[in-house]
């Protein structure tokens, strides 16, 4: 409490809270931070960036929260590979509320309206003005069980570790974030919201429950076997399959799809005066993504031709989205593809078997230039077997 109280009177009265970013973060954890930062009379452009970083951090904290509150299978959400589900979950709830099928589209729905407040603090911050927040990793952790201390299993590194080449959790990073990390930043929140709006566009609540209520059927036709996929059994392959085809088929919801398409974009334009303003930096202080004169603090090598490379695989993803190059599909040849503006902007009654036979796709075929992986192929070549991770990192 003591804690909390002078940071807020040192923050009420100053521009700036630089020196106490990392104690507000160790000390307070996230929920409180971002009231400690609301409550600045004047934000400086570096409370700005400390603002939206904990509100993007919040954002997959109450995701963690939502995990560890309800019985979801750990085994199936490592099957389904979405973002906020394939963290790892290493705290166990005794008291966990059993799972429910619309639990899925809560957690997503929750991040879209996290993410909002995380981007409008983040794109506060313009070309002109001067960021500089050091943070140590160490002091970042996440309230997994909500009871307002830090715990085993807690820290952002024992939560995202194997997603940034960390082995050791234990391991403490001090990065000083500058105004290009405002943008990169940004770039993220609006990639997740992007994929979130997407899920939530095919709305998986009904797959679910149907997948569920297959396996308890089956489950009681052959008892001596383990359970399903959803609750753990060894099916779970085809009832992954089941309910992803499930999800895909139906009409997905327009604005939700049309919004997905919008965050697309902002997340290459954000990403793009990410790359324009690290180009500009002289220093080379404690770096996140580095320019090629400068060092990351990463422990990943930044090859100097990195930034240009994949610039260029997002240049190709920007113009994809933008119906400029249209997505390739085995029944119409080299000189005609499927038109993903319009698809997204406009979206059919998808069903698998006519989607891959060509006539699911026809109204949004069109002659035109294809898009090909030679960008993302050399960008793989650059990076040899690690382009997944360059990719988590870069966005």
């Amino acid at each position: 409490m003591r804690t909390t109280a002078l940071a807020c009177l040192t923050l009420g009265t100053t521009a700036s809270a630089q020196s106490t970013y990392f104690e507000m973060l160790r000390d307070q954890g996230l929920s409180s931070t971002i009231s400690t930062l609301q409550a600045i009379d004047a934000p400086s452009p570096s409370d700005a960036f400390a603002l939206g970083g904990a509100q993007f951090l919040a954002a997959i904290e109450h995701t963690l929260q939502l995990r560890y509150a309800t019985a979801f299978n750990e085994e199936m959400l490592r099957g389904i590979n979405l973002p906020f589900l394939r963290l790892p979950q290493t705290l166990t709830n005794p008291n966990a509320t059993p799972f429910e099928s619309g639990i899925v589209a809560t957690l997503f729905e929750g991040a879209v309206a996290d993410l909002g407040p995380a981007i409008t603090s983040l794109d506060t911050i313009t070309d002109n003005d001067a960021v500089a927040v050091k943070i140590n990793t160490q002091d970042i952790w996440f309230d997994i069980n909500a009871n307002g201390n830090r715990d085993a299993g807690e820290g952002v590194f024992e939560v995202v570790s194997r997603h940034l080449n960390i082995t050791d959790t234990s391991t403490a990073i001090t990065i000083q974030f500058d105004t290009a990390d405002a943008a990169w930043l940004s770039a993220y929140a609006q990639m997740l919201s992007g994929v979130s709006e997407t899920i939530l566009a095919t709305d998986p609540t009904p797959a679910i429950t149907r997948v569920i209520a297959a396996s308890d059927a089956i489950k009681a036709f052959n008892v001596e076997r383990p359970r399903s996929y959803v609750t753990g059994d060894d099916g779970y392959f085809l009832d992954l399959i089941s309910m992803f085809i499930y999800v895909i088929e139906g009409t997905p919801d327009a604005p939700r799809l049309a919004a997905a398409h919008d965050h697309f974009l902002s997340m290459i334009a954000d990403n793009r005066t990410f790359w324009a303003r690290v180009a500009t930096e002289t220093d080379n202080k404690m770096e996140w993504i580095p320019n090629p004169t400068q060092q990351s603090v990463l422990p990943i090598p930044f090859d100097p031709n990195i930034g240009p490379m994949w610039q260029g695989v997002l240049a190709d993803a920007e113009a994809v989205l933008n119906g400029d190059l249209l997505i390739p599909h085995w029944r119409f040849g080299d000189d005609a593809g499927i038109n993903v503006e319009v698809f997204m902007n406009n979206p059919p009654d998808i069903n698998i078997v006519s989607m891959i036979q060509g006539e699911g796709v026809l109204p949004y075929v069109e002659k035109g230039l294809l898009v090909n992986r030679q960008r993302l192929w050399q960008f793989e070549q650059l990076v040899g077997g690690a382009a997944p991770l360059y990719m988590v990192v870069l966005n």
